[in-house]
């Protein structure tokens, strides 16, 4: 599996009898501490150190919807000593930007998706808005003026808004690239909601700071049972969340199943299940190398579909 979608890139061939890997293999968050990203990687990095035998340093290089870490991984050798969390964020951009995506999808190879979650509208828990009800009579009496605290352009959260707005629930998305950013900014009442999935929000839910008033899902979620979903609302959106590992193609395929093996060890062991609870994903989060190039096409043509609504 040279690349995602076949592409021909110039392998980095693993000679007969070479070892892999020799050396700590740099794992690159392209979002800043302290979010899901951050947390899938560190959670999942001591257990793949373990399976290696060498260390995973992770290091945020946050900026451009996850794109100016994805270019520093894309700017090492594709030998396999430079890995890539990559979230849902990033993925649209291929829908949104289009032929002008800073990326291209061949220029990728999964490793492994190490979780799904769904994604919620959260708002300060002492607010002006108490459910969903609330936050729609605003908008629709002030369009454009309720702001809503996101990721960054052409993101699943930028898609949502521009969603909404075509139903009439007009928002203005504001972006923050670090994680601590958006979650200061509904709590500092800088802005009026929060696009978010619910495990990295997990402490301010649990000190009843944040409360969700909508879930982006075809069914309400269990622990949340009284926040209605945007299907019983009439809202046919669905995005929930991905935090995958890629690595540059072209690198060898022998390389990508020992990375995809020692991920799918770290997935397994009771430390990142307990995490993976914690973060509300989903029991069928993990994907394989082969099983996430599926996935991730699909989810494309699903989010192009979405834009043409």
């Amino acid at each position: 599996m040279a690349g995602c979608g076949g592409e021909s890139k110039a392998p980095s061939q693993q000679a007969a009898g070479e070892k892999y890997p020799v050396k700590p293999v740099e794992f690159i968050v392209p979002w800043g501490p302290g979010g899901g990203a951050d947390q899938t990687a560190r959670t999942s990095a001591p257990h793949v150190e373990k399976a290696l035998g060498v260390s995973l340093p992770v290091i945020n290089v946050a900026g451009a919807t996850g794109v100016v870490g994805m270019n520093k991984m894309l700017a090492a050798p594709n030998d396999g000593y430079s890995l890539l969390v990559y979230t849902a964020d990033t993925h649209a951009l291929l829908a949104t930007a289009g032929d002008k995506a800073p990326f291209k999808f061949e220029d990728l190879t999964p490793v492994a998706r190490m979780i799904k979650a769904p994604s919620f509208l959260f708002v300060k828990a002492d607010g002006k808005y108490k459910n969903w009800a609330d936050f729609e009579k605003a908008a629709k009496e002030n369009p454009g003026k309720i702001k809503v605290g996101i990721t960054g352009q052409g993101s699943p959260d930028d898609m949502t808004v521009q969603f909404l707005a075509s139903k009439g629930i007009k928002l203005q998305g504001v972006p923050f690239p670090n994680p601590s950013e958006r979650y200061v900014s509904v709590l500092g009442d800088h802005v009026d909601a929060l696009y978010e999935q619910a495990g990295d929000v997990r402490q301010y839910v649990e000190g009843k700071q944040m409360i969700p008033i909508i879930v982006f899902n075809e069914e309400r979620f269990p622990a949340f049972k009284d926040v209605p979903c945007s299907k019983e609302l009439g809202l046919e959106i669905y995005m929930p969340q991905t935090r995958s590992v890629m690595i540059k193609a072209g690198t060898d395929p022998e390389k990508v199943k020992k990375l995809g093996d020692a991920f799918k060890k770290a997935y397994d062991t009771p430390e990142y299940q307990k995490w993976l609870d914690q973060q509300y994903g989903t029991k069928d989060s993990y994907l394989g190398p082969a099983d996430a190039v599926k996935f991730f096409k699909e989810d494309l043509a699903s989010m192009k579909a979405l834009l043409k609504k």
